[in-house]
């Protein structure tokens, strides 16, 4: 089981110190999220019961491959990925050269995290379709794929063409988002797949007999596939033992969103210092016992 450490909505000017203090925890991968900007939106958001966002216009959504190259420069073996990019919100040689820079930078220390999105109006600003996002995602991850690797590839109206730099080894691209298009996807063309929600165990069983079924009908199966997934439990490790005898290769944790009141009270809720404290207590208590 791997820990990753979901820093999402966190004060741009904390990232790069937890990015040091993940890595002496020994977390895995940190994980933020992507969005453009602020507004009244009218699109529905999904994952909260009244469909307004978590957020707002205060909370920052700091660049995810700017963000992951100022990690890299202050870490040696911490992973980066975003939870998750929205990809076909972007042109398609936007997000190879960004992706590509960022691993070449970080010496391949970079996870394609990919979904589809909600906002419309995100896919408005930057003049992409939002209706036909999941078929254009599709067509862009295999190219995406040969680009990385440096082969020329032949696009209609373009001559062959490359880029550079590229990484070393393959970006390991993650598929988010449960839904039963998102799981297809997952199965079909990713390395893996990453929840957008914190699941209950049953939540996640129905989800990952899903995902099997789906990698079947493509001859493939769980062993060689990640599984990240938020989970809604108490944290230990023979809890953490019983998800990975099910098939999840990691797990996402933000420490300090269980923060005791003494802590919050010592430190300062939302301060760096709070984060910091519980990543070291996380550490000690769940991830040297796995």
């Amino acid at each position: 089981m791997r820990f990753w450490l979901g820093a999402s909505f966190s004060d741009t000017g904390h990232f790069v110190e937890l990015a040091r203090v993940a890595e002496r925890c020994g977390f895995d991968t940190l994980t933020l999220s992507d969005h453009l900007f602020y507004a009244d939106f009218a699109s529905p958001y999904p994952y909260s019961t009244s469909g307004r966002p978590r957020w707002d216009a205060r909370t920052h959504w700091p660049d995810v491959w700017v963000t992951i190259g100022a990690m890299a420069a202050v870490t040696s073996t911490l992973r980066f990925s975003p939870n998750v990019y929205i990809a076909p919100a972007r042109d398609l040689f936007t997000v190879a050269k960004q992706v590509s820079t960022a691993a070449v930078l970080s010496g391949d220390r970079v996870t394609f995290g990919v979904g589809v999105g909600w906002c419309k109006e995100e896919f408005t600003a930057t003049g992409q379709d939002f209706h036909t996002r999941g078929r254009r995602l599709d067509a862009m991850l295999p190219v995406l794929r040969e680009l990385w690797s440096g082969r020329a590839v032949t696009l209609d109206g373009l001559p062959e063409l490359s880029i550079a730099p590229v990484p070393a080894r393959p970006v390991p691209v993650l598929v988010g988002g449960d839904s039963p298009a998102a799981l297809r996807r997952a199965a079909r063309l990713g390395d893996g797949w990453i929840g957008n929600r914190v699941y209950t165990e049953e939540q996640l069983d129905a989800v990952l007999e899903s995902l099997r079924g789906r990698l079947a009908e493509h001859g493939r199966t769980a062993g060689d596939f990640e599984i990240i997934a938020p989970l809604a439990v108490m944290p230990d490790a023979e809890t953490y033992h019983r998800f990975a005898a099910k098939g999840v290769t990691g797990t996402m944790a933000a420490p300090w969103w269980l923060a005791t009141p003494q802590e919050k009270e010592k430190y300062g809720e939302h301060s760096l210092a709070l984060k910091v404290a519980t990543m070291e207590r996380f550490a000690d208590e769940v991830i040297a016992k796995m």
